[in-house]
């Protein structure tokens, strides 16, 4: 009698169905080998896999589950007797011994205590990941859904406390201020991530789609705005229902003791941000970084944005509208609740400090942390981890907290509804390598290869919105290149070619178009930063009687042309009557200054976008696990 499933209950009850040398699928899609008709079954639910001496049954990541005697398992290797059940049909899993689960007779050649572990098991990829933000849970995630059982994976994150049975984030209380700052995921990157994650993302009203459809929107899906504490949450959350797989833990990774003790870590992914100690502390295998490429005449070109937590009440459109006409202001958000960010010049970025109310010292920790400074009972804008104020806002005639008042008018925000203030120091350097092997393999340790990803790889001004889209880029390529290379045996740098080709693309388009969002250029052809041209902007307007309305009509004619590009992909936006009564309410330097800063460079942000997927299409290493062929609907 071969082996098979026999139905047990249900519908199917009596029916027989032999399981061969080709996995055996079960789902509600006519194509799977078992068609389970019901709402809590998914398209392609489970199936069952010849592996060495037997056969395992996976559940593909379903929505309801598979349970097997009553359990809910992921993977179980199949014993005579046992009983599947799938949405409302229940099957028996039938073979006379466990001789005849043997298809190949090879198998029954003489095995080592190892090889029969090997074989009982298969081979597993460890994997671990130091800074479990955004990137490095995505990662863990999609290999993990990748590569099943064949994976495990340890993730560090100073960040996170226990919480009983679970890993959580630590609260202010506890030295952790979350970042509250709304970023927006494209397409591109989050139809890529599992769909177990997307589905638990993309709830209720915890995203918004506020930017209208571009070349790196596919399959019709808009760009989405989400909040990245949110983000992290559900990844987290995510990954706490995974522990066979994915193991977190709640402390510092340490490069020092990890390069010490023999470990049999095949994979090393650096995911700890710009200022990653990881990544520095590997530096001599990473290469120097190249200050250079961004930089004019030998001076590396920094920017610092004043991060203002708002509220506004603009419509979308009218938002995206005022954002892309210039480039002194930038809000992001969700249904008007974000971050207004402000480009400074240098002079006021000299003013963004905090002074201490009891020692009367000035303190940079608003800019060199950076620290969020929410508003106290008072109303000022306090640090609750240093108990310093932000000077600007307390200082009487300061000239950089009216420039910050007008950009709360431009996006129609009350005073009272600015509830945080932050900063953000912006530069980007070239890496001349994302992958590196950090340890060779011996006669008792595997080998370990490094890997760069996210800001540790690209920290890539935000003006244009592609950190995290570079970042998710880059974890995306890696899963899938580790997937396809696992054989069970030490890596080659020939396994990683097309994730180095796909990184370099990533690096070249997001910090090429990054890099427009910092300079410009005049008439003449001549090249210098935004922020210079915002204070000569300040400087020339000083003192002097403007013509408003002559301003008002050069901005109007600029903000109609860009409403004219973007209506027939963002509708509702204003007519020229809105528009011109809210430019009056401006002060007259303040339209100048947005004039002169100039709209973004659209046509160097729009184009061509870096598609991971023609790095792994057909004639690549396979994308998926070989016992996880099918996602879950």
């Amino acid at each position: 009698m071969p082996p098979r499933l026999v139905g047990h209950q249900g519908s199917l009850a009596g029916q027989r169905f032999p399981i061969g040398t080709t996995p055996l699928t079960l789902g509600r899609n006519g194509d799977n080998s078992i068609v389970i008709v019901g709402g809590n079954v998914s398209r392609f639910h489970a199936e069952v896999r010849r592996e060495g001496h037997g056969f395992v049954l996976y559940d593909s990541g379903s929505s309801n589950g598979t349970r097997v005697n009553g359990a809910r398992v992921t993977s179980h290797e199949l014993q005579p007797g046992d009983l599947i059940e799938i949405g409302t049909e229940t099957f028996r899993f039938e073979a006379a011994d466990a001789m005849e689960t043997i298809l190949d007779l090879s198998v029954l050649r003489p095995l080592s205590p190892s090889s029969q572990a090997t074989l009982a098991a298969g081979p597993v990829l460890n994997v671990t990941v130091s800074g479990g933000g955004p990137v490095g849970l995505s990662f863990a995630l999609l290999l993990e859904h990748l590569m099943g059982h064949r994976v495990a994976i340890a993730v560090y994150d100073s960040r996170w406390t226990q919480d009983g049975a679970k890993v959580v984030w630590k609260d202010e209380s506890q030295g952790n201020v979350r970042r509250q700052q709304v970023v927006t995921v494209q397409s591109r990157q989050y139809l890529n991530l599992p769909e177990e994650v997307q589905a638990r993302l993309f709830r209720g009203d915890a995203f918004s789609e506020m930017w209208p459809v571009g070349p790196d929107s596919i399959r019709g899906c808009s760009p989405r705005n989400l909040r990245i504490a949110y983000i992290e949450d559900t990844l987290l959350e995510l990954a706490n229902e995974k522990p066979d797989r994915i193991r977190l833990i709640p402390a510092s990774f340490d490069p020092a003791e990890h390069q010490k003790s023999e470990s049999k870590d095949h994979v090393l992914a650096i995911c700890e941000g710009g200022r990653s100690r990881t990544r520095e502390y590997f530096a001599d295998r990473f290469g120097n970084a190249d200050k250079s490429i961004y930089s004019l005449q030998g001076q590396h070109i920094q920017d610092v944005v004043l991060g203002l937590r708002v509220k506004s009440t603009l419509t979308d459109p009218m938002t995206v509208l005022l954002t892309v006409a210039q480039n002194r202001f930038l809000l992001n958000a969700l249904r008007g609740e974000g971050f207004l960010n402000m480009r400074l010049t240098d002079a006021e970025a000299a003013e963004v400090v905090g002074i201490d109310p009891v020692r009367h010292v000035f303190e940079e920790c608003i800019a060199s942390r950076p620290c969020v400074m929410g508003r106290d009972d008072h109303g000022d804008f306090q640090c609750s981890t240093h108990s310093t104020l932000f000077l600007p806002a307390m200082v009487r005639g300061s000239a950089l907290w009216k420039r910050v008042l007008e950009g709360l008018a431009l996006f129609s925000v009350a005073e009272k509804d600015l509830s945080a203030v932050t900063a953000f120091r912006l530069d980007m350097v070239q890496r001349p390598r994302f992958t590196t092997r950090l340890r060779s393999a011996t006669a008792t340790s595997p080998g370990t290869y490094g890997f760069l990803l996210g800001d540790a790889a690209n920290a890539i001004h935000f003006w244009p919105g592609r950190g995290l889209n570079s970042g998710l880029g880059s974890a995306i390529s890696l899963a899938r290149s580790l997937n396809g290379a696992w054989r069970g045996r030490p890596f080659r740098d020939a396994d990683f070619a097309r994730h180095e080709a796909a990184m370099s693309m990533l690096q070249y388009r997001h910090k090429s178009r990054a890099w427009n969002t910092m300079i410009t250029t005049d008439e003449n052809g001549v090249s210098q930063p935004i922020k210079e041209r915002i204070a000569q902007s300040i400087e020339e307007c000083e003192g002097k009687d403007l013509d408003k309305s002559a301003d008002i009509d050069a901005l109007m004619e600029r903000l109609r042309s860009i409403r004219d590009r973007l209506a027939s992909r963002l509708p509702g936006m204003p007519d020229d009557p809105t528009l011109r009564n809210h430019l009056e309410s401006l002060d007259s330097s303040t339209l100048r200054t947005l004039w002169e800063s100039g709209p973004w460079d659209t046509l160097t942000v729009g184009g061509e976008e870096v598609d991971i997927d023609i790095f792994y299409q057909q004639g690549s290493p396979p994308t998926t696990d070989p016992t996880r062929t099918r996602a879950a609907s």
